[in-house]
């Protein structure tokens, strides 16, 4: 497994940087994956971690329990998190050949972040981004932290990758399957002739059986003393015995298309449901006894005491008669309590209306304002009689007046018309 290496501005945005055509700029793009990167560093911690045997001398010794591959990536408990990511950040602090001081849980976070930064910067990597990226104890930003931290305590433990070794693996032996072991009457000549031609090995050497019969018929020729010993051995021998054995095994499957089989079966299970008819029967026969006689024990017990309890259902019913009545008849005094209660609120209803009444001319009676309005009434009275009056005479001496006025001119028009009598002399 190869370190990578990963920068904070890798993992705050998670893009790939290409030189731009023109003066030069450079063109920010965002992969496919960018979101999903932090797993992968988070992953890679894991495995860190573990060369770091954090499991032994951290978490067994402050009792915590082993983060998931996915911790510092997803947010579950910010509080937790947190707490995990400066007592891991701390450890690696130390494991990486610094002296730093365990934080405690109520330490200030603001200054337990800033002595963390502040190591990291020490070690050489780079942290371009504000510290209230690490107060939720998750994401992109803890990760490259903790990563970075796992890295150079490998450094300093004298770790270093090495090429995976891969195991040689070894040839198992070829294992037949029973379930190819069935074979149908039609095919077995072609799965003989398929099976010499492809694997020759599962089969038994006919010539080097008659070699070898050969040269037992040899030495039995020789000598008769061994006769009854073998040179074969038994491990080998049971050993192809078990592996020719699947294959010696002929199977007949049937046609289920004859009728024949079909009536052979309609008889095997007529007769497998006349057997267990019988034998269902006996249970049923016995069930129903049982519970005919545990009714009819019950029909007893019933009757027992009914007869027993007769004299307390009597008073059981009396006293339900009685209850009955009593329950009309408060049901009755009930509906009259209601009327009466309706009377009552339309009574009530009228005696407030009747003081109410008695309340506005005791107070009509004994307060002083209607006399003091009719005082002001006949101030006004007088004021509009005098106005009335002066208008009045004014009236009266304009009429006066015109009266004169048209007096004199009716004297005036009656000298007029007379004419003196020197005047006529004159003409």
């Amino acid at each position: 497994m190869a370190a990578a290496v990963v920068t904070p501005s890798g993992l705050e945005d998670g893009v790939s940087r290409s030189r731009g055509e023109g003066a030069g700029e450079v063109v920010v793009e965002r992969g496919p994956g960018a979101a999903y990167h932090m797993f992968v560093v988070m992953e890679d911690l894991v495995e860190k971690l573990k060369l770091l045997r954090y499991e032994e001398d951290l978490l067994r010794k402050n009792n915590l329990k082993p983060p998931s591959r996915h911790y510092f990536a997803l947010p579950t408990n910010p509080g937790e998190q947190f707490y995990m990511f400066f007592t891991l950040a701390a450890w690696l602090i130390n494991k990486a050949g610094r002296p730093f001081e365990q934080p405690q849980e109520y330490d200030d976070p603001n200054a337990t972040i800033s002595n963390i930064l502040s190591e990291l910067r020490s070690f050489g990597r780079t942290a371009d981004f504000p510290p209230s990226k690490l107060k939720s104890g998750y994401g992109a930003h803890v990760c490259y932290v903790l990563d970075c931290l796992a890295e150079e305590a490998l450094k300093y433990t004298g770790f270093t990758w090495k090429r995976p070794t891969y195991p040689v693996e070894e040839l198992e032996e070829e294992t037949v399957a029973e379930d190819d072991a069935e074979l149908t009457l039609n095919k077995v000549d072609e799965e003989f002739a398929e099976e010499e031609t492809d694997n020759e090995e599962n089969f038994i050497d006919l010539s080097v059986l008659k070699a070898q019969t050969y040269r037992l018929d040899m030495n039995e020729s020789a000598k008769q003393e061994d006769i009854l010993e073998s040179t074969t051995d038994a491990a080998e021998w049971s050993l192809e015995v078990e592996r020719v054995l699947p294959q010696l095994k002929v199977t007949i499957r049937t046609d289920n298309k004859d009728w024949r089989i079909h009536v052979d079966q309609m008889h095997q299970h007529k007769s497998g449901i006349e057997s267990a008819l019988k034998e269902t029967k006996g249970l049923l026969d016995k069930l129903h006894s049982e519970i005919s006689r545990t009714l009819e024990k019950i029909g007893s017990r019933e009757k027992y005491i009914n007869n027993q309890l007769e004299h307390l259902v009597q008073e059981y019913r009396a006293a339900q008669a009685q209850l009955s009545e009593a329950r009309e008849r408060y049901q009755q005094g009930n509906g009259g309590v209601t009327e009466r209660t309706r009377l009552l609120s339309e009574v009530t209803e009228e005696l407030e209306k009747v003081k109410q009444e008695m309340e506005e001319k005791g107070s009509s009676m004994t307060d002083g304002a209607p006399l003091v309005k009719i005082k002001q009434s006949l101030t006004k009275l007088k004021q509009e009689t005098i106005q009335m009056d002066i208008r009045i005479g004014v009236v009266e001496h304009t009429l006066l007046q015109s009266k004169l006025k048209e007096k004199s001119n009716m004297t005036r028009d009656m000298h007029a018309t007379i004419i003196p009598e020197p005047a006529i002399g004159s003409y």
